[in-house]
């Protein structure tokens, strides 16, 4: 049994583009809680408001239950569920898992496998994390479901996954004169910039393309905002700032909030912009709730 393969072909609900990361998000808990104890059980009652943070925080922009992948992930040969019924998940509805105290854990097959080879657990972390997010939330992901992974366990496998383009980078950063196109940082060690990075605007695990239309310049700080769904980008490539976000200080508004309305800074003429079908998946599928008003005329 191929592992690695199985987390990287969860059955998700898909049409254009959607994202649905509830069950790679639940895969990646279970895989946290198992370095805490090998045969423990994840009582729902007793995760089900850590599922809903990493829904909140890393799933879609649209509201969602814990419930929904507790359930479905059984179908997908990794998960296994009991309840005061017997074997089997009780449903998807959320009263009817705490009702019967029902309780998850991973399949027998796949707890002997992660003890038998323990570099197991970290190739399907990996695979789960590219498969579904973009490299900027890898880290904090790790962080967020508690798995801790020495670097050799870390290393990306190529085989479950298509290869990127790795002149994407160069063709971005040029495209874009070397700065941030949000806030025009362009810091430098010598000749090298630092601090500046390539970002897809539609992710590339969900077939956006390694292109320059799909890439922006950004700063280490926006391009996680970005990736966050605190920053978007709207019509005539003017810069969106989510009215969720929240910051008081000097920073904050410096950095986020009076970006708002602020047109983008470039790309260079003769390079293609941001093109609208790209702008148009971050806008449903990252960027978060409505945008603010413009923070002044641009």
């Amino acid at each position: 049994m191929d592992w690695a393969e199985r987390a990287a072909e969860l059955r998700q609900w898909s049409r254009g583009g959607v994202r649905a990361p509830h069950k790679p998000l639940l895969l990646l808990y279970a895989l946290g809680r198992f370095q805490e104890d090998t045969d423990g059980e994840l009582a729902y009652s007793a995760v089900e408001e850590d599922l809903k943070r990493l829904l909140a925080e890393y799933g879609p922009p649209r509201p969602t239950t814990p419930a929904y992948p507790f359930h479905h992930l059984v179908g997908d040969g990794v998960w296994e569920v009991r309840s005061d019924r017997g074997d089997g998940s009780p449903g998807t509805g959320v009263r009817e898992l705490r009702a019967t105290h029902a309780a998850g854990r991973l399949v027998p097959e796949l707890r002997v496998a992660l003890r038998r080879e323990p570099s197991l657990l970290g190739r399907m972390a990996r695979v789960l994390l590219d498969a579904n997010f973009p490299p900027s939330l890898h880290g904090e992901l790790y962080e967020a479901v508690g798995l801790e992974l020495e670097p050799a366990e870390a290393t990306r496998l190529t085989a479950v996954r298509r290869q990127r383009d790795r002149r994407m980078r160069e063709l971005v950063l040029t495209a874009y004169e070397h700065r941030c196109a949000f806030c025009g940082y362009d810091g430098r060690i010598g000749s090298v910039p630092v601090g500046l990075e390539a970002a897809h605007v539609r992710w590339w695990a969900f077939d956006g393309p390694d292109d320059v239309d799909n890439g922006l310049c950004l700063c280490a700080l926006h391009h996680k905002l970005f990736d966050k769904g605190v920053l978007g980008v709207g019509d005539q490539h003017r810069i969106l700032v989510s009215q969720r976000f929240v910051g008081h200080g000097g920073a904050a508004r410096a950095q986020v909030t009076e970006l708002s309305g602020r047109p983008l800074l470039g790309p260079q003429p003769g390079t293609a912009p941001v093109a609208a079908p790209h702008r148009a998946w971050h806008l449903t599928q990252v960027f978060q709730g409505d945008p603010r008003p413009a923070a002044a005329a641009w």
